[in-house]
């Protein structure tokens, strides 16, 4: 098979694992370990309580990320399509699938372009960091940018995913160097993205030295990307040992405070293993600026663009009783809300 095919094999491989099998991660995301005190007297309209905020020069409607997740293939341009037609008409952010396969084979530059679909939406570009290692420069990633018209290029980070591929790209070292390059010469911010298994207090000291405009602290406890490899694996040496790094990484929770102590003004984007409205509130208490959510919103998409609508309308409501509640009437006030540990948790 040709490196070409071998690529977009891959992703049309991502997606039906990711809907068919069951690829959560067994590690915990934190959340659970952590509530809110309940108001029962809110002095507050339910109504009156307010979600929306800037990013990146994009007013956004809700705290909400339609998180990367494809593109290269049919499938994943109607995809792509239908979340962007969604984000549209309800005013959150979008991210793109990484567009390596799109540079290589411009032909299927097309199944990332929604901006005929979203031009008011903050749109996020995508490609793996280590394709700095791999002859991609920043050339590459202003083409990236450019080709979807994006706000900001995220550069995603995932060793444990690729260690595992046996087409795996495995040289990282050397590319704190060329993501400062990119950070300063590049046209749009640059946010750094891992994958699923977290940020750790040193790697957000690196990430935050290089020059990075936010980070998507993607931690552990929600898709796990070596049980998605543990699936694509015909060999069963190479998938037993996918199937050990079931648990690893970094949880959210403990991801999102990491940042929070290297930085403490950094834009933080919170995902892995968020499932809720309340989930994304809490994640907010905590430091982080938008909630992420992929397989839940790549669900809704098979469906239809009113059911992706559904899905980030239901989100926003939870988010909007979740600060009612708390007697938080904006995300500023949210930010403020203090989170009690559960004893044990």
């Amino acid at each position: 098979m040709s490196k070409d095919s071998l690529l977009s094999s891959r992703k049309s491989d991502h997606i039906r694992i990711t809907l068919e099998k069951d690829v959560l991660s067994d590690a915990a995301t934190g959340l659970n370990a952590y509530h809110f005190t309940h108001h029962a007297l809110p002095e507050l309209d339910l109504d009156a309580v307010d979600l929306s905020l800037d990013f990146f020069g994009r007013r956004l409607t809700a705290p909400i990320l339609i998180s990367s997740m494809t593109g290269g293939t049919p499938q994943a341009a109607e995809i792509n399509r239908i979340l962007a037609l969604a984000a549209q008409e309800v005013g959150v952010a979008m991210g793109l699938g990484s567009q390596r396969v799109a540079l290589e084979q411009p032909e299927v530059a097309n199944t990332f372009q929604v901006r005929q679909y979203a031009p008011d939406i903050l749109l996020f570009s995508n490609l793996g960091a280590v394709q700095l290692n791999y002859g991609f420069t920043i050339d590459h990633c202003q083409r990236a940018v450019d080709m979807v018209e994006a706000d900001a290029l995220i550069l995603h980070f995932n060793p444990l995913q690729e260690a595992l591929q046996p087409e795996g790209d495995v040289r990282f070292s050397g590319l704190l160097n060329k993501i400062e390059g990119v950070c300063t010469g590049l046209s749009v911010p640059v946010i750094a993205k891992e994958t699923g298994s977290g940020i750790s207090e040193h790697t957000a000291r690196q990430l935050v030295s290089a020059g990075v405009a936010a980070i998507d602290v993607a931690g552990a406890g929600g898709t796990s990307w070596s049980q998605v490899e543990m699936y694509r694996l015909k060999d069963e040496n190479r998938a037993r040992m996918a199937a050990a790094f079931s648990d690893w990484g970094v949880p959210t929770v403990e991801s999102i405070l990491n940042v929070r102590q290297v930085a403490s003004d950094l834009p933080v984007i919170a995902s892995g293993g968020i499932k809720s409205g309340v989930d994304i509130a809490k994640c907010i208490a905590m430091g982080a600026d938008l909630g992420g959510l992929a397989k839940h919103f790549l669900e809704s998409a098979i469906i239809s663009v009113d059911e992706v609508v559904l899905s980030i309308k239901d989100l926003m409501r939870q988010i909007q009783i979740s600060m009612f509640l708390t007697g938080a009437k904006n995300l500023a006030d949210l930010k403020n809300v203090r989170l009690v540990k559960v004893r044990g948790g």
